[in-house]
């Protein structure tokens, strides 16, 4: 930056102040109205009773040089430029620094920063969307373009587990439309996670195949063995409060399988129409 304080030393000649301009004398009242330069902040004339400043082809007052942003005096500060404007180094580096997406400030050097899908915030700016709190070194989760701390996320949109009324926050089963953490889908006998093994349904119950087995599954009248509904013979048949496997369904002395067939009986025996008669 130049800087000039006199244009020329004024000259008195016949008790009239003078100054040259090309060499020519010129009094106060012509040169500032026809040769001074004009100042770029005020516009009106520097005379040469002011102090002035130049840099590059433009002209201020000395009190006229002054930051765009802040109005701080620059004469004798250091100063930059942009756009044409004068600014102090701190409103410049306000200026080239990043905007924060929150608040929209500038984020300046040194500052705690968040950086997320190419956007920055102020730490204090990076809030929950649904408790306003900031987030700051947490997990969060999104929804669209909003962000939800954790706790408001799962309280907001997870879905609760109809067990223990708890968020389901990863994984988790759905029985009969139902969702489940996978830890508290389990046998209502021994507690045994049932997640990805087979289980059974005993009145709006569930239990493993084992406990089925073992303490609700009725005794087949034939085999005396449990009647579970799992692998061979699913169907069952009952006759007087009694339950076979259907292929534990036979005739007594021929054993030919009477399931979905007509019989008889002779006192606690099953017989087919045709042992029955002999």
């Amino acid at each position: 930056m130049e800087s000039r304080f006199d244009l020329s030393a004024p000259l008195d000649l016949g008790g009239k102040r003078f100054v040259r301009n090309e060499g020519k004398p010129v009094c106060i009242r012509c040169h500032s109205k026809f040769c001074a330069n004009s100042c770029a902040e005020c516009h009106r004339p520097i005379s040469v009773e002011s102090k002035e400043l130049s840099h590059k082809g433009r002209h201020w007052h000395e009190e006229c040089f002054r930051c765009a942003k802040c109005y701080k005096p620059l004469a004798k500060e250091p100063f930059s430029t942009k756009d044409d404007r004068i600014m102090c180094g701190k409103c410049c580096s306000r200026e080239d620094a990043p905007r924060c997406h929150g608040c929209y400030k500038s984020i300046l050097a040194g500052t705690e920063t968040v950086e997320y899908k190419g956007n920055s915030w102020h730490d204090d700016c990076f809030t929950c969307y649904s408790c306003k709190q900031p987030i700051g070194s947490q997990s969060f989760l999104s929804k669209g373009s909003d962000v939800y701390c954790s706790p408001c996320y799962d309280k907001k949109f997870a879905k609760l587990c109809f067990s223990c009324k708890k968020p389901i926050t990863s994984g988790g089963v759905t029985y009969q439309d139902e969702p489940w953490h996978g830890h508290c889908f389990v046998c209502t006998s021994c507690s045994k996670p049932l997640a990805g093994f087979k289980f059974t349904k005993h009145q709006d119950q569930v239990f493993c195949v084992d406990c089925f087995k073992n303490c609700v599954a009725k005794k087949c009248s034939g085999c005396q063995n449990p009647i579970t509904g799992f692998g061979k013979g699913v169907n069952v048949v009952k006759y007087e409060g009694g339950s076979w496997h259907e292929y534990c369904f036979n005739c007594k002395r021929c054993s030919i399988s009477l399931a979905n067939k007509r019989f008889v009986t002779d006192g606690n025996d099953i017989l087919c129409p045709d042992c029955g008669n002999k």
